[in-house]
């Protein structure tokens, strides 16, 4: 059974460090509070993500995490300079650097210090993408039959699938707050029966989805308060729909929008081709490296494919739109529709699978308890 952790809630700032924060475009991501982990749910999603096409294969067709997911949930930039550059290979100087930048030993991972030095030039990053590249990467390896845990950011993939899948939402605590996903921020208190809920449990909800749960379009204004959403965030909404490669220094994937269309408003047709991103995706950093990833020859491509990505913005398709959707259902199913009803497949949880979800839950209760505990002695 796949394990997760979830963040420690939020500092209190003072008003000199929230001015940075803003600068930087950090400040909305700063203030995501405690999002309690429903690992069944992040079981089921793994289930279903296909490395391959870099999205869920669910019974309604494909869709994924987007560039539009992370603006609204994370509120992380969306647009700008690829995350990617030089990196040191001597742990001397990169606690050093550390030392220079924080004063302290940072959880900041060292691959980021170089572009971290200018707080000025921070914002001129695109950070949201490195953030859904590195999910995407989670994702990818945690699909393997042999692995037992997940990395990466998910609370990303919490809030998606609780924002597009409403009935298998926890009771938000929450409705008005940004980011979104602070709208379930200790969610446990207030519905614990969630929690429990198993592995069998939304497999099965995924097996049986029809249209009309999955909510395509989940920012329109009949469902988010513009209200709440800062006016900057679509400033950057041009590139959402992009085609393009995500960088992160040495993690490349891709964002298959011709795969989802429908969740950018668009007539679904049949897609490309899979993109084979070749020995970037199964590059992994382990330790310090003396190598500049933006020029490297397995990297340089995917990183100049971002700097064009405006190039590869979606527009609709010049097709009758009432046949492209059932043309795309049909080759889908003709595809993939062996993989589509897991329950058959798979079976029902064993005894071992539900005794380490039981832990796992007892060991949420615990954080849970621990988290409230720390959130009571913020309050003022």
């Amino acid at each position: 059974m796949l394990t997760c952790d979830h963040p420690v809630p939020p500092d209190r700032y003072n008003d000199r460090v929230e001015e940075h924060l803003r600068v930087t475009g950090f400040y909305h991501a700063s203030q995501i509070g405690v999002v309690q982990c429903q690992k069944a749910l992040v079981n089921a999603l793994i289930e279903r993500w296909h490395p391959d096409t870099h999205t869920f294969h669910l019974s309604i067709g494909e869709c994924t995490v987007t560039l539009e997911d992370v603006a609204l949930i994370l509120d992380l930039p969306t647009d700008g300079l690829p995350v990617a550059g030089m990196t040191m290979s001597s742990f001397e100087a990169l606690k050093a650097e550390c030392l220079h930048q924080f004063g302290v030993a940072s959880r900041v991972h060292w691959k980021y210090l170089p572009l971290l030095r200018d707080f000025s030039n921070i914002e001129q990053y695109n950070w949201g993408s490195a953030c859904l590249a590195h999910l995407y990467r989670g994702l990818c390896r945690a699909s393997r039959f042999n692995c037992k845990e997940i990395n990466g950011p998910l609370i990303l993939l919490l809030g998606w699938a609780w924002i597009r899948l409403p009935y298998l939402s926890p009771l938000p605590r929450e409705p008005r707050s940004f980011s979104l996903v602070n709208r379930w921020r200790n969610w446990e208190r207030g519905d614990r029966r969630y929690r429990y809920m198993n592995l069998a449990h939304f497999r099965k909800a995924f097996d049986e989805l029809q249209e009309g749960y999955f909510v395509w379009v989940a920012y329109a204004v009949d469902r988010v308060d513009p209200n709440i959403i800062p006016a900057e965030i679509y400033m950057q909404s041009v590139v959402w729909s992009a085609t393009v490669s995500l960088v992160s220094f040495e993690c490349i994937e891709w964002h298959a929008t011709d795969r989802y269309r429908r969740q950018f408003s668009f007539v679904q047709g049949v897609p490309h081709q899979e993109r084979n991103l070749d020995k970037a995706h199964g590059e992994f950093l382990t330790s310090p490296k003396n190598l500049n990833w933006a020029t490297t020859p397995s990297h340089s491509i995917w990183v100049m494919h971002w700097t064009n990505r405006y190039n590869y913005v979606l527009s609709e398709l010049p097709m009758p739109s009432q046949h492209s959707l059932k043309t795309y259902m049909y080759w889908y199913r003709s595809k993939f529709g062996d993989r589509l009803n897991l329950s058959n497949l798979v079976g029902e949880d064993n005894d071992e699978g539900n005794q380490d979800m039981d832990e796992g839950n007892q060991d949420m209760d615990e954080d849970s308890q621990d988290a409230d505990d720390d959130n009571e002695k913020q309050e003022p």
